[in-house]
């Protein structure tokens, strides 16, 4: 079944092999890899280019291509070791979907087969080859097609070992020649090393599935014993309790664990639906967040724009409106006739009506500013006024507890002056003074001892002269 979707280039590759004679078959599929290149490595996109080129049978006829005698194949060796590429490429990540065993058994370990395959061939003519530059040239076909094996095999890890077992390579290995054998002992140096990987995983997940299934057993062996000493409980219990009370200690029993089972069941359905209902949550507290913040931002436009813009003028002035004013102006003056005016005295009262009139809205910020400032001041002297009604004593006072109460206030600092010199009198005054006082009577201060060091007194940030 042919994929829908599928894309055009591939569409055009397709029919034109189908239509074109055999020996310009390899040239055309040539055009894939360009395809392949200038789509982006590891994209969905590529991933289903890979998939149309199967569907389409592309790939059965680029390893029938490397079937064939490469004397035949037009390019010779540089079309063969461009299609190994293109066919390592296309292997690698490719997801056959239904054709999967026939993709795994039987197309991979043939590719993997013929690569081999090529690789001796090569290694023949670059033996028989008596140039330098054609020896260069071989050797450079021979690298390609290593590496299209090697890019194989990292992607299927299973075709290693039919790759090991393979007398080609065997052939491969026993090459006499310094340059080729260094190649294949670099492949095979590679392969090692994705075989150890391969089984390191392996060992990991076989380590991962003993220890989950250890954990499995810990957990069935917890449940039995759990549930052994449950019975054997109820088993004790039946002793104790009479006969005729048994029904109604399984009735008690089936009661409690239907209410553990719908709290536990209710628990987790709540928890099920805060995480649903989590993202939207978080959606309605943001929208809020945003919208209260929209709204500040506007209303302080509306506040600024009263303030510099005072006067509008009249809004949505119908025409048969601005007449009845006009009427009604125009009869305003002729019921109240003044005294004749001369066009220089109208324009300068106008003037300074204008000029009054902008002196009174420039000034009604100023006045505003100086309110705010007030009851700033008011906010604080009351402030003030509470944290020294709240002081405590200097018996209880401790540490840097009277630092806190230093004030930027004159009248509060000659406040606590005054109590403070009150304390003192009534401490050092002699026991007879005190006979006939009260807890609450005041005892009065004269001015010259409220004054004596009250300059020195640290008031708001102030330094002593």
């Amino acid at each position: 079944m042919k994929p829908t979707g599928t894309d055009p280039r591939i569409l055009s590759i397709a029919a034109e092999v189908a239509k074109s004679p055999e020996q310009n078959v390899p040239v055309i599929l040539l055009k894939l890899k360009e395809i392949i290149n200038i789509t982006p490595l590891g994209s969905s996109e590529l991933k289903k280019i890979k998939q149309d080129i199967y569907c389409y049978d592309l790939i059965q006829y680029c390893l029938l291509v490397l079937s064939q005698d490469c004397s035949r194949i037009q390019g010779g060796w540089t079309t063969i070791s461009q299609l190994t590429q293109i066919l390592s490429h296309c292997c690698v990540g490719l997801e056959p979907g239904e054709d999967a065993e026939e993709f795994y058994n039987e197309l991979l370990p043939s590719a993997a087969e013929n690569f081999l395959v090529l690789g001796r061939q090569l290694q023949t003519c670059f033996i028989n080859a008596a140039k330098a530059e054609e020896k260069d040239e071989l050797l450079h076909f021979f690298q390609i097609v290593t590496d299209s094996l090697f890019w194989l095999l990292g992607g299927h890890v299973e075709l290693i070992q039919n790759v090991l077992q393979s007398d080609h390579f065997l052939h491969l290995l026993q090459a006499d020649n310094v340059q080729i054998g260094s190649a294949v002992m670099m492949m095979l140096q590679n392969i090692l090393q994705i075989n150890r990987s391969k089984r390191s995983k392996m060992l990991l997940e076989i380590n991962r599935q003993k220890e989950e299934e250890d954990l499995k057993l810990q957990l069935q062996l917890q449940r039995q014993r759990a549930m052994r000493l449950s019975r054997e409980l109820q088993l004790s219990m039946l002793e104790i309790v009479h006969p005729g009370q048994v029904e109604k200690l399984y009735r008690e029993m089936e009661e409690k664990s239907a209410l553990i089972i719908q709290k536990h069941w209710r628990g987790y359905r709540e928890r099920k639906n805060f995480h649903q209902q989590r993202q939207s949550l978080i959606e309605y507290k943001a929208a809020v967040t945003l919208q209260r913040a929209a709204l500040k931002f506007l209303a302080k436009c509306r506040k600024k724009k009263k303030l510099f813009a005072p006067w509008r003028g009249l809004q949505e002035l119908t025409d048969a409106h601005r007449v009845e004013l006009k009427k009604q102006v125009d009869d305003y003056v002729r019921r109240h006739l003044g005294s004749p005016m001369s066009d220089v005295v109208s324009r300068e009262l106008h003037a300074q009506a204008q000029e009054r009139l902008q002196h009174y809205f420039m000034g009604r910020a100023l006045e505003e500013r100086a309110q705010q400032h007030r009851e700033a001041l008011m906010v604080q002297i009351s402030t003030n006024v509470e944290q020294l009604m709240k002081a405590p004593s200097l018996k209880e006072a401790e540490g840097k507890e009277p630092e806190l109460f230093l004030s930027r206030s004159r009248p509060v600092a000659a406040k606590a002056k005054q109590a403070h010199l009150t304390a003192l009198k009534h401490i050092q005054a002699p026991w007879w003074k005190k006979l006939g006082e009260e807890s609450g009577d005041e005892i009065d201060v004269p001015k010259d001892e409220l004054s004596i060091e009250l300059e020195t007194l640290f008031i708001g940030g102030t330094k002593p002269p």
